[in-house]
């Protein structure tokens, strides 16, 4: 652990995995989403594996989820991108995807959230846009964060430089994260460990670090 002026700077995931400092985010585990990824078992298994660790050893928890808004209240930017992921060509041929409270935009039922878990919903990629997660991440004291989920492409590389610029330090569960593009989803993971800031690792080493006492 480096120390300047007071500051305790970890360079290490051993020194990040101290329960008491950092938090576990799953990012939209939902059904919908999961019906679009081939190996949406696997994914299932290792977050699992994750979500266990980090309940055991007592990590905070939040989830995400994606959520769509009526047409009639939709603007520009939501519109646009419904017709990006929906292939059409006019707004007359989209739909909301992700409605609230429809059966693809709850979370899987392999991971329901505890009632000692929170859940935020947001319309954006980033998780910290539009919801409380930045302020309840602060006030707990949190400097670290895990993120394991779908769609590391997608949601994913775009939370986790988002969170760099908050000041955070997001550790990604690489094979606990889901993708639709192989493709997309490894230029992600090469263009954050070229921008630097966040850790990478597997679902193994995570959780036998976690109960360790950081350095």
């Amino acid at each position: 652990m480096e120390h300047y002026r007071g500051i305790a700077i970890p360079t290490t995931l051993e020194q990040v995995c101290d329960p008491q400092r950092m938090a576990l985010l799953v990012y939209d585990m939902q059904v919908g989403v999961l019906n679009q990824i081939d190996d949406a078992a696997e994914v299932i298994t290792r977050v699992t594996t994750v979500l266990d660790a980090a309940r055991s050893a007592g990590v905070r928890t939040f989830f995400t989820r994606h959520m769509t808004l009526p047409l009639e209240v939709t603007g520009t930017s939501g519109l646009r991108t419904a017709m990006a992921w929906q292939r059409a060509s006019t707004v007359g041929e989209i739909i909301s995807a992700f409605p609230r409270d429809s059966p693809q935009f709850q979370v899987i039922p392999e991971i329901t959230p505890l009632a000692s878990e929170a859940v935020l919903d947001k319309v954006g990629m980033s998780a910290f846009v539009g919801t409380p997660l930045d302020f309840a991440l602060r006030d707990c004291g949190i400097a670290a964060f895990t993120i394991v989920g779908v769609a590391l492409e997608v949601g994913i590389e775009p939370t986790v430089r988002h969170a760099l610029d908050l000041g955070y330090l997001p550790v990604v569960v690489v094979d606990a994260c889901g993708y639709g593009n192989h493709e997309a989803a490894q230029r992600s993971l090469a263009q954050l460990d070229f921008f630097g800031g966040c850790l990478q690792t597997d679902t193994a080493t995570f959780c036998t670090l976690l109960n360790r006492t950081p350095e």
